[in-house]
């Protein structure tokens, strides 16, 4: 890990009512609350999860 990650935030800030992922970058609403505050450690900890994600599912409702 090094230095500080972006945000994935894609400006497409909608929570889906049945994942209660953000349909822009599908993080949780605690996710996006604490990410102002959170470590780079837990940035990056957050960016594996929706990596990990990304490949198993697709979080995007249409």
């Amino acid at each position: 890990m090094s230095g500080e990650p972006v945000s994935p935030c894609t400006g497409t800030c909608t929570l889906d009512p049945l994942t209660r992922l953000c349909r822009g970058c599908a993080r949780t609403i605690e996710e996006i609350m604490a990410w102002p505050t959170a470590t780079a450690a837990e940035k990056h900890a957050i960016l594996a999860r929706l990596a990990e994600l990304g490949q198993s599912v697709s979080v995007r409702s249409k």
